[in-house]
């Protein structure tokens, strides 16, 4: 989930799955059919609390858009200074906000001792959504590839193509309020 961030002048060369992700908001409404999705028979996911997708070894993107920003700035004690909360935890990218990792790639709201997000309740649709973004549903190899990357891919509940479909269009949402 953290691809490696471009700096800011080969920020609209370079594609990362992070940046492809968030950048296909308009690709979100063309629906291919059911005949088309190789997952019409669900995927299994169980999230295994590894916490790989929240940190490095290379920094990314987790896009926010101002609601996400409001309700972690509240779930943090920040609710009345939003402007603190954005200049300590909020980077600007382009048009776009992404919340700011440590050095190492971690998200800053990875804690170090627990390994556990500390804005659990109120993360980013982005990381709610994942492994369900739509470029690791591309094709079986896409997939493949998330999976020897995400423990939890592959392995416990399955989630029907109606469930996916849900999430990958909530996610969807996340990235057009984004922009």
């Amino acid at each position: 989930m953290n691809p490696q961030s471009p700096s800011p002048e080969s920020h609209a060369a370079e594609t990362h799955p992070a940046e492809t992700h968030a950048a296909e908001p308009q690709a979100a409404a063309q629906q291919p059919t059911d005949a088309e999705l190789w997952y019409r028979s669900g995927l299994a996911f169980q999230c295994t609390g590894c916490s790989d997708c929240c940190s490095g070894p290379e920094t990314g993107f987790v896009w926010v858009d101002e609601q996400e920003i409001q309700a972690i700035a509240d779930a943090t004690g920040f609710q009345n200074d939003l402007d603190g909360f954005e200049r300590k935890f909020v980077r600007t990218i382009g048009a776009r906000k992404s919340l700011v990792e440590y050095s190492d790639g971690d998200c800053i709201f990875l804690d170090p001792n627990t390994r556990k997000c500390s804005v659990y309740e109120a993360r980013p649709k982005q990381c709610r959504t994942w492994p369900f973004w739509k470029e690791n549903l591309r094709s079986p190899k896409t997939w493949a590839q998330t999976a020897k990357s995400c423990p939890g891919c592959n392995t416990g509940k399955i989630y029907s193509l109606e469930q996916i479909t849900r999430i990958v269009n909530q996610d969807a949402n996340a990235d057009a309020n984004a922009l």
